[in-house]
């Protein structure tokens, strides 16, 4: 087992990590940047190395300060936790180059799974449904009328390096692929230095459902159920549950039995999930891997009693998992609270908390780093805390989300509290009734 770990992450995923590895007596070491010295995760972590300025790029995505950190402080595994550096290859490579163990997927896997071009074609070999399409990079406007005509207006037109909706467009008719074509390409090429694009048919009233899964390193691989993130706003999720309204039996059978294909059919190591989008007939087709932890991992912990954290671990050091899939017992909702104003498109809202007051109770968990006379930075990600209710039945875990939300006080920020109550009132979402469409149509009151 390890004896140190280095998170290279920051906020409520560093914190997350730091208490699993307490529980397991395994030292930590926190980083951060200089806009994060006052964050929790610096205080509760054993050790910590300040790794830069507020800029990402000089700091929490700086993988020669990180790799140092770890090599003065005697850290034997790293931690990415998610985002930053958690999906790069090249810094999962490093790892092993320098001798250190990166609890997540190998470079290979990374690479494999990273690009959704050679994602999907590796799950067409795999057997694996995918959304009918390219069979990988479009090389040219042409082939791409093409493979539009084949496919049957409407496609979706994808950056193959994309993620967070970057580089996407959903085209309806002939005369508006090349606009399409050409702006994805060039979002594409902005945000991720890259603008190969493929294409896939649109999934019409589509749920975004995935299925959280872990493999070890003899090329076992085992589910955990299901999460619905179809409540997002531009491709971004906001809250997230499990089970899903939507699923049956029969489908959770079908879609987890497809996530395990996927896992071991590429000898998958660590904590991720299979994504996938469902039509309104229950067809289900592969839309992506993350060979990470995500952000809506609490909800799955807490309808099976698994920790995610320290299976990883675990996973990392070599420990076989046990092989048996997990079906929820109960039902968890997560909100992310983020320092945004709802009332104003959701502009983020960074400044200092003067008061926070957290929700407690029966079936209650909050994910934070945060606390009163804490300065959320304008750096970062807007997230500031992730608000888990878990009931024996969904109604109760959305009268008990009302109720959580009603009790939580966030002053000196905007944050998205006020959306979220409107939201567990909202009639379509209480019946289950939702789809990655449903803001599109969403007002605030």
């Amino acid at each position: 087992m390890f004896k140190k770990i280095l998170i290279a992450n920051r906020g409520e995923i560093a914190l997350r990590v730091i208490r699993t590895c307490r529980e397991m007596g395994i030292k930590t070491v926190a980083v951060y940047s200089t806009a994060d010295a006052e964050s929790l995760h610096v205080r509760f972590a054993d050790e910590a190395v300040c790794i830069g300025p507020p800029q990402s790029s000089e700091s929490y995505l700086k993988m020669s300060n990180i790799i140092a950190a770890a090599e003065i402080t005697n850290a034997d595994a790293i931690h990415p936790g998610y985002g930053f550096l958690s999906e790069n290859a090249k810094f999962s490579n490093l790892c092993e180059e320098h001798n250190i163990k990166f609890i997540g997927a190998t470079g290979r896997m990374i690479d494999q799974m990273g690009d959704k071009a050679n994602a999907k074609s590796t799950m067409i070999e795999a057997g694996v449904p995918c959304v009918p399409g390219s069979e990988g990079v479009i090389a040219n406007f042409e082939e791409c009328k093409k493979v539009a005509i084949e496919t049957g207006y409407p496609v979706m037109l994808k950056a193959s390096a994309g993620g967070g909706g970057k580089g996407m467009r959903a085209v309806w008719k002939a005369e508006d692929l090349k606009d399409a074509w050409d702006s994805a390409r060039q979002e594409s090429k902005a945000a991720f230095g890259n603008d190969d694009m493929y294409m896939e048919k649109l999934i019409e009233e589509p749920r975004h459902i995935e299925i959280q899964i872990v493999g070890d390193s003899f090329g076992k691989a085992c589910h955990l159920s299901e999460r619905d993130c179809s409540v997002q706003r531009r491709h971004q999720k906001l809250t997230e549950e499990t089970p899903s309204p939507f699923m049956t039996d029969e489908l959770r059978e079908k879609m987890g039995d497809a996530a395990v294909k996927a896992a071991e059919y590429i000898k998958y190591e660590g904590a991720g999930t299979v994504e996938f989008l469902v039509d309104k007939h229950r067809n289900f087709f592969f839309m992506e891997m993350n060979t990470r932890i995500q952000v809506e991992h609490p909800i799955t912990e807490e309808v099976v009693n698994y920790d995610l954290i320290r299976e990883q671990i675990l996973v990392a050091a070599g420990v076989p998992i046990s092989g048996k899939n997990y079906y929820p017992k109960m039902h968890s909702i997560e909100c992310r609270i983020n320092a945004e104003d709802p009332y104003n498109n959701f502009r983020p809202a960074p400044g200092k908390i003067t008061t926070f007051h957290a929700p407690g109770g029966h079936g209650i968990r909050i994910d934070t780093h945060v606390y009163a006379g804490y300065m959320i930075p304008p750096n970062y990600d807007s997230m500031i805390a992730k608000l888990i209710t878990t009931a024996q039945t969904r109604e109760e875990a959305i009268n008990k989300m009302k109720r959580a939300l009603d009790e939580f006080v966030i002053e000196g920020v905007k944050t998205t509290i006020p959306f979220h109550r409107q939201l567990m009132d909202h009639p379509d979402y209480v019946a289950g009734n939702y789809t990655t469409k449903f803001m599109e149509d969403f007002v605030m009151k």
